[in-house]
């Protein structure tokens, strides 16, 4: 077993350079750049995982906010800032659990979970419904009374067929996960179907932008123009920052705050004035006037009435609803919030110097994913959960990949989500604040959809063809059908909901044309992208020593089930063995050493062999034969 630890103190090191192009070496400059200061292992000291912590918080912030205030318009709640802030604890709340269960049991990367707007599209297409749309006297403030049984019932029925929705829907992604079928939806998914669907989200989003955004455009042009100048114009300027330690003492260490932080602090520096501007009575007092949404004074009682505490619980809303045109609508942004996440895990992996994801683990983490949107449908956030890209990218700024940073944000967001005021004060924004964040959110949103392109041949017309004819048909056939609700009648109550909810979402729309498009009109792989992307996020050849010792279960899990036979045909599992290409001797994984370890077995003889391209040593128990590297 020696050799077990001397090749584990070898390879200790090994994680912590991102890795590079082998056919192009760094300079010395770029690998001083792409050193990681903790890799995904290791454990940063308590106060940096807390700062560090906080950080990713503070980055995700924009997007999980902005889901419940989004929702609010379909759930009939403009005007009911307290039931706001409850459902920004409750999506906080969950957010951090899922995280926790994301970083122990999951793709075991440092990569965060929050609210998605894969399922939000769908979810707004549902309560766009004639059974679903909101009564006129919700949309006048002076006419509702919040805590009327009511206008409870109301909004809670419409938050309950979300939520059965969400429920069922997300049984699906589970089964997909942990049966290892997302290797299956891979093969005939390619950029020419992610492209649209990815860029039709934030498209979709284009009402919703433009109507918080219109309640005072030079509010929330100014909004926009602050989070530009920060995110593209100054971020790569530091900030001086106090700090310590025992070699430099007390000195000024440089930050770059602007590229860390540029929505939350567009977001405040708007807010502050809107606030100043209310307060020397600038902005319109009456109702009626161009502006008076602007003021940061329309929601001060929700601060008083939002309790310190706030518990929320499963079933908060009553007992969820199903319906079928609900649940196809939302298998339609599971599916996009599945494959979106594999491209995260192999980002994630690359900017914490990890190895590839295997598969073992990409379909523990699309099955734990799952599970994230199961508790979010049960305790009512009306959306689910998905591995968040901002915060992949903040990786490579900081370059600490440690997930214990991540654990702590988890924790983190579950403290707020049980702190009412702190749900309480992010409903106090200004509607055209969130408007100008919505301009530059839903914008990037659908450039990231585009970026996808980069895998196809854009010379080619084919490409070019499927590609503007998806987007084109997902924006008109929504809109076409939202103006013409009555157009569908099959005579089947059911079947009309269905085609109801499914042709007024643009990313089923578009993502419908560019799959079947994709894979009938011929084209060769090269042509449509697809060599490019399995090579970018099909990688498997990572179940080795450092691999098993990243994604491998926590809490001894392997050694203990290691010894049954079924255990290496589990799809979610780590491999027993890994075989060699060359149908020579193979190599142990970390989760082989760890039996070995556990076992008394008794060696009849070490033989050292050299295969055609590595050195192996042979260790021979009576039972049979395996391998594991030799020290170098």
């Amino acid at each position: 077993m020696s050799a077990y630890s001397s090749n584990e103190l070898k390879l200790e090191g090994r994680f912590c350079d991102l890795p590079d192009n082998e056919k192009e070496p760094a300079s010395s400059t770029d690998e001083c750049s792409n050193k990681l200061a903790y890799c995904v292992t290791d454990v940063p000291p308590w106060y940096l995982c807390i700062i560090l912590g906080i950080q990713h918080c503070l980055t995700a912030f924009g997007g999980i906010i902005a889901i419940p205030l989004i929702l609010s318009q379909g759930l009939c709640l403009q005007h009911d800032g307290l039931t706001q802030s409850h459902l920004i604890s409750t999506i906080f709340l969950v957010s951090g659990v899922c995280t926790l269960l994301q970083v122990v049991f999951g793709i075991r990367l440092p990569i965060l979970q929050g609210g998605t707007f894969t399922l939000l599209a769908p979810s707004m297409a549902l309560l766009s419904m004639p059974e679903w749309t909101c009564p006129a006297w919700t949309q006048n403030a002076s006419l509702v009374n919040t805590s009327s049984t009511h206008f409870i019932e109301v909004w809670q029925s419409r938050m309950r067929a979300l939520q059965g929705s969400i429920i069922v829907g997300s049984v699906f992604q589970v089964l997909v996960g942990f049966s290892g079928l997302i290797g299956l939806f891979m093969r005939f998914i390619g950029p020419l179907t992610i492209a649209p669907t990815i860029s039709l989200i934030g498209l979709s989003l284009f009402d919703s932008a433009g109507s918080s955004a219109g309640n005072h455009w030079g509010i929330s042009a100014m909004t926009t123009a602050l989070i530009i100048l920060f995110s593209q114009y100054l971020r790569h300027i530091p900030v001086p920052f106090p700090a310590y330690n025992k070699d430099k003492r007390l000195h000024t260490s440089p930050v770059y705050v602007f590229q860390i932080l540029p929505v939350l602090l567009g977001i405040t520096l708007s807010w502050t004035i809107c606030y100043i501007l209310t307060v020397y009575n600038v902005l319109p007092a009456e109702p009626d006037k161009y502006g008076y949404l602007a003021r940061t004074d329309l929601k001060g009682d929700v601060m008083s009435q939002a309790p310190w505490l706030v518990f929320p619980y499963p079933g908060q809303w009553g007992r969820p609803t199903v319906s079928l045109a609900g649940v196809i609508g939302i298998l339609a942004g599971v599916i996009s919030s599945m494959i979106e996440s594999v491209g995260d895990y192999h980002a994630c992996a690359r900017l914490s110097g990890a190895p590839p994801p295997p598969k073992h683990a990409i379909n523990r983490g699309i099955g734990i994913e799952g599970i994230g949107c199961l508790l979010a449908g049960a305790w009512g956030t009306g959306n689910g959960t998905t591995s968040y890209s901002e915060n992949v990218g903040a990786l490579g700024i900081t370059k600490v990949g440690s997930r214990m940073v991540i654990v702590a944000s988890g924790v983190l967001m579950v403290v707020m989500g049980i702190f009412g005021k702190v749900g309480a004060i992010f409903t106090t924004i200004p509607s055209p604040v969130i408007g100008g964040m919505f301009m530059v959110m839903f914008g990037v949103i659908s450039a990231a959809g585009v970026s996808n392109l980069q895998y196809a041949d854009m010379n080619s017309s084919r490409n070019i063809f499927i590609f503007g004819f998806s987007m084109f048909t997902g924006l008109v056939i929504p809109n076409w059908i939202l103006k013409n609700s009555k157009a569908i009648s099959t005579g089947v109550v059911e079947l009309d909901q269905v085609l109801q909810v499914l042709l007024t979402t643009s990313m089923f729309v578009g993502g419908f044309f560019g799959f079947i498009l994709d894979n009938t009109v011929p084209g060769s792989k090269h042509e449509r992208g697809i060599l490019a992307w399995n090579k970018a996020h099909e990688d498997d050849s990572s179940n080795t020593l450092e691999s098993g010792k990243v994604y491998s279960l926590p809490f001894g899990i392997n050694s203990h089930l290691c010894s049954s036979s079924w255990f290496r045909y589990i799809p979610f599992c780590p491999p027993t063995i890994l075989h060699g290409q060359s149908g020579g001797p193979s190599e142990l994984t970390v989760m082989e050493l760890t039996c070995l370890k556990g076992t008394k077995l008794q060696f009849s003889h070490i033989v050292q062999s050299l295969t055609s391209n590595n050195g192996v040593v042979l260790l021979m128990p009576k039972s049979g034969v395996s391998a594991i590297p030799r020290s170098r």
